[in-house]
């Protein structure tokens, strides 16, 4: 059994401790905005926020994350107000299939949280998320767009 605080929320969830985080949020939970990718913390679908920083949900054990604040996606938005990150993906259409979406989001906040007024060479070094579409550009112009909002 591992207490977890999701989305400001505390839930327990039923689950051996080395089970990964993503499963236990999608599985036990029921948040499925974190998506699985590779499973092995390179893709960046299972993005969630761990005490702010933005962490791969499928590399970290449900042990690891008790007693931790967790922000996923659904998280993110504060009183039915999207993230001006949200808010800079849906004007600068950057989502084509949608996958890798959420954890991109949860990245660029925690990057913007981070530093307010990154340079292209910062979000090159800081967002590794891979997205199969090859929305790139889009989502380096949502970064400044965000940051300047």
């Amino acid at each position: 059994m591992a207490n977890l605080n999701i989305n400001g929320k505390a839930i327990s969830v039923d689950v051996e401790d080395d089970t990964p985080l993503l499963w236990a949020i999608r599985e036990n939970v029921g948040l499925t905005g974190t998506k699985y990718g590779c499973g092995i913390a390179q893709c960046g679908a299972c993005t969630v926020h761990i005490d702010g920083v933005a962490m791969r949900s499928c590399g970290v054990t449900v042990n690891e994350a008790a007693g931790k604040q967790i922000t996923t996606i659904e998280g993110l938005a504060v009183n039915g107000m999207l993230h001006k990150v949200q808010q800079a993906w849906i004007a600068n259409d950057v989502p084509q299939c949608g996958y890798c979406q959420s954890g991109m989001i949860m990245a660029v906040a925690a990057l913007l949280k981070e530093n307010p007024k990154p340079s292209d060479d910062d979000i090159n070094d800081a967002i590794t998320n891979i997205c199969r579409c090859g929305t790139f550009q889009q989502v380096r112009e949502a970064i400044h767009a965000a940051a300047n909002a």
